[in-house]
């Protein structure tokens, strides 16, 4: 009886084990598609093992987020919100608004999507121009921070109509995230999304090892000609952001800050922190937490750090001495390829 039960068992064993030496040779065997563009006002970088060429499908995609969150899109529903006209908020934009309105409480406004007139009042935004007065920066103050805006029955309702909404620091990364979507979607296994520097990877490259992505050292350099890397890190299934004006410093009493403004104070900070990178699992959130952590500095970064054990960081500072350090989460360390 046990060998006759054996007799049938054999050649449905034999089909899986043939079967899944076929799927494994096909998905081999399947290419690897590539394409580039430019959206959000910067370039991306698509890579995705498919057998067909899906560049259209990720374009109306992009659109889709450009059409809700830019700023620079005179049609978008940020633009409308903006310019205080009548709209509902699409499902995009609800989504990044309450996870920016999250992010803003638990970093304690260290992350402010209100921010724009401020970088812009300091010339390192749409604008440029010269140091503002005190009293310029006290009455931009009067309509910045998180707590100017609130959503009541599915619309934005500002205390003061001057309120403008940019998503500059959380839309690349919630486009990448849009585009993961789809491929996982699809059930693509392996690709690697890039919008602006910012990075999601599932699975493996091309050359069937890990996804490795690199971390620009920190140079004086406002051309961005040196494009010299910091160290690699070896990263796969995960979303990667980087923050960092370091290209465009600052120098006080001898040492050197990036340009990042705080929405509180409405000034420049003058934190150590030259290039923030950051690990999740969404890129929306890593994006937004690197722009925090650029205001917070290595000490307030690493009390956040302390309280989400999920999100992982790779800082490169400037030390007492004024010289280029690194440090990073614990949890990253098998990551880093020295």
């Amino acid at each position: 009886m046990k060998k006759k039960s054996l007799t049938w068992q054999l050649p449905f064993l034999i089909l899986l084990i043939v079967g899944t030496v076929l799927i494994i040779r096909q998905q081999h065997n399947m290419p690897y598609q590539n394409n580039k563009g430019f959206i959000f006002g910067t370039t991306y970088n698509i890579t995705y093992q498919h057998d067909k060429d899906l560049g259209k499908e990720i374009l109306v995609a992009l659109n889709q987020v450009d059409a809700s969150l830019s700023p620079f899109n005179e049609k978008s529903i940020i633009t409308k919100i903006n310019n205080n006209e009548s709209v509902k908020p699409d499902k995009m934009f609800m989504e990044v608004f309450e996870l920016a309105k999250q992010i803003s409480t638990e970093t304690h406004g260290a992350f402010d999507i209100t921010v724009a007139p401020m970088v812009n009042a300091w010339g390192f935004g749409f604008k440029s121009g010269t140091s503002p007065t005190k009293e310029v920066i006290d009455s931009i103050k009067e309509i910045v921070g998180f707590d100017k805006i609130s959503l009541k029955n599915n619309k934005i309702v500002k205390q003061d109509p001057r309120t403008t909404l940019d998503c500059s620091a959380i839309a690349k990364g919630y486009g990448c995230d849009i585009v993961a979507r789809l491929f996982r979607n699809k059930d693509i296994k392996n690709f690697m999304i890039e919008i602006g520097g910012e990075v999601v990877t599932s699975g493996i490259s091309e050359k069937r090892i890990p996804w490795k992505i690199g971390v620009t050292k920190p140079t004086d350099d406002s051309l961005s000609t040196n494009q010299e890397l910091q160290t690699i890190l070896n990263i796969t299934d995960m979303a990667m952001a980087t923050s960092g004006n370091y290209r465009n410093f600052y120098y006080k009493n001898g040492k050197k800050y990036a340009h990042t403004i705080d929405p509180k104070t409405g000034y420049p900070v003058q934190h150590n922190i030259l290039s923030a990178t950051v690990l999740a699992s969404d890129c929306a959130t890593a994006d937004a937490y690197a722009t925090s952590f650029m205001v917070l500095g290595l000490d307030g970064a690493m009390k956040i750090l302390e309280q989400h054990p999920e999100l992982m960081a790779y800082f490169i500072y400037s030390d007492q001495k004024g010289h280029n350090a690194v440090w990073y989460s614990p949890s990253m360390k098998g990551k880093v390829i020295e």
